[in-house]
């Protein structure tokens, strides 16, 4: 299938759907630093720059895809909604869905979307495909339970044009109709133990199953760093874009975990050093019995693992030197976690082949 994504980022969606046989046609990002890393990592691939300005000469797509930016809707900010020009790039990507006339449409926002302006916004967007002939189906998903450790709950909206029942089909399942969730107590400890060996079965009865996340960060403890503990746990909370002006070297964005004293360097496949008992005689530090830890913010690498991205994905020439830690930051918190819109993708490619 070849397919062409908006406001693309870093290109979370590339990494998801390349292994499953798709195809890029095009680009369109503005922003410098995630362009330069579309260059590096798919120079074949054209940038087509703002998304608002592409036509119907763009050629023949079969998906569609896009997050548009999310300021706007998230309960964290003002909340301007459709009114904000960062908002109304939902309904230019309905334009341009209308130009171009996909068979399938993919779009990614924060769960405060469904609220905003008191669910009219929303509305609006679902109207607008309508208007366009797609019909919708729509589905809050949450990363923790597609392999990775990190709690990051979206919206995801998928659209088939001329046939609602395609796209329920995608986003929809059955498990997750029945209303019998359990307890929140129990699907703390199976998420828990799902991200740390993702072992193909759901965290959650209504969540489809995890996905194979590369190189999956297992967190021993993790917390928003300047919440002074009140979400910590054994997954991360929902990394987050920053500014270029609020990130630092080795910043970690707003992400801190604890680590075993006196440990230098990310390791593979873990954040914490062996469990020592403090037997008389033993070489001070490193004793997690003993709480000797230490606390620290996320490294760029373990952003990436958080989303799903291979090791050193944002590392590229950027202005004539390696990328700093800043923009990275940023751009990683700004993208989805990739595991998700595999799962997404897979399940385009089944309901496509029926």
């Amino acid at each position: 299938m070849v397919y062409s994504s908006v406001c693309s980022g870093i290109e979370a969606v590339t990494v998801a759907w390349e292994p499953l046989g798709f195809r890029p046609a095009w680009f369109a990002e503005i922003d410098p630093f995630c362009s330069a890393i579309l260059a590096h990592h798919y120079p074949d691939v054209p940038n087509l720059g703002d998304f608002t300005r592409v036509q119907a000469d763009a050629g023949p797509i079969d998906i569609l895809a896009g997050g548009t930016p999310c300021q706007s809707f998230s309960v964290s900010g003002r909340r301007g909604g459709l009114d904000d020009p960062r908002g109304n790039l939902a309904i230019e990507f309905c334009r341009l869905a209308g130009r171009l006339r996909p068979r399938w449409i993919v779009w990614e926002n924060v769960p405060g979307v469904l609220s905003s302006g008191r669910g009219r916004d929303f509305g609006a967007i679902l109207g607008a495909l309508a208007q366009l002939g797609y019909g919708c189906a729509w589905r809050v998903l949450d990363a923790q339970f597609f392999g990775v450790p990190q709690r990051r709950r979206r919206v995801f909206v998928v659209g088939h044009l001329g046939d609602w029942r395609r796209a329920a089909a995608v986003l929809l399942e059955r498990a997750g109709m029945r209303r019998h969730s359990p307890a929140r107590r129990q699907v703390q400890k199976e998420t828990a133990a799902a991200s740390g060996n993702c072992s193909g079965e759901s965290g959650q009865r209504d969540e489809p199953a995890c996905g194979e996340a590369h190189g999956a960060l297992k967190v021993l403890s993790a917390f928003s760093a300047k919440d002074y503990g009140a979400d910590a746990g054994h997954l991360a909370p929902t990394l987050r874009a920053m500014t270029h002006s609020g990130s630092r070297a080795n910043g970690g964005g707003q992400i801190a975990v604890c680590i075993q004293e006196g440990q230098t360097g990310v390791r593979e496949h873990a954040t914490a050093g062996t469990v020592r008992s403090a037997a008389p005689g033993m070489q001070p530090g490193g004793s997690l019995v003993m709480q000797r830890t230490t606390l620290r913010q996320l490294m760029p690498v373990e952003c990436e693992r958080l989303q799903g991205l291979p090791d050193g994905y944002t590392l590229v020439p950027f202005r004539g030197k390696p990328a700093a830690d800043g923009p990275r930051y940023r751009a990683i918190g700004n993208s989805i976690a990739t595991p998700v819109l595999q799962w997404i993708g897979r399940r385009i490619q089944a309901v496509d082949a029926i």
